[in-house]
């Protein structure tokens, strides 16, 4: 049985995928009042729905971290 080390980046692209997903989950609640003919959510709820945005770009910076300590040019200074 062999296992893989963890990438440099490997634990923001996980955070960043869990962020994404909290606000994945919080749009499909805000947005659920609009189909269900209720009072929408205050502001605030609206705000969490950046989350998922956020995550993103958390999860971007974990792909670009994994990417520049695994290009040849850093390998050959190592």
């Amino acid at each position: 049985m062999s296992t893989t080390p963890s990438g440099a980046g490997d634990r923001l692209v996980q955070v960043g995928a869990i962020v994404f997903f909290i606000g994945a989950l919080a749009t499909m609640v805000t947005v659920a009042p609009l189909f269900l003919g209720t009072d929408p959510f205050p502001p605030i709820a609206y705000a969490v729905c950046m989350l998922m945005g956020l995550g993103f770009l958390i999860a971007a910076a974990g792909v670009v971290r994994s990417v520049w300590q695994s290009s040849p040019k850093r390998a050959a200074t190592r």
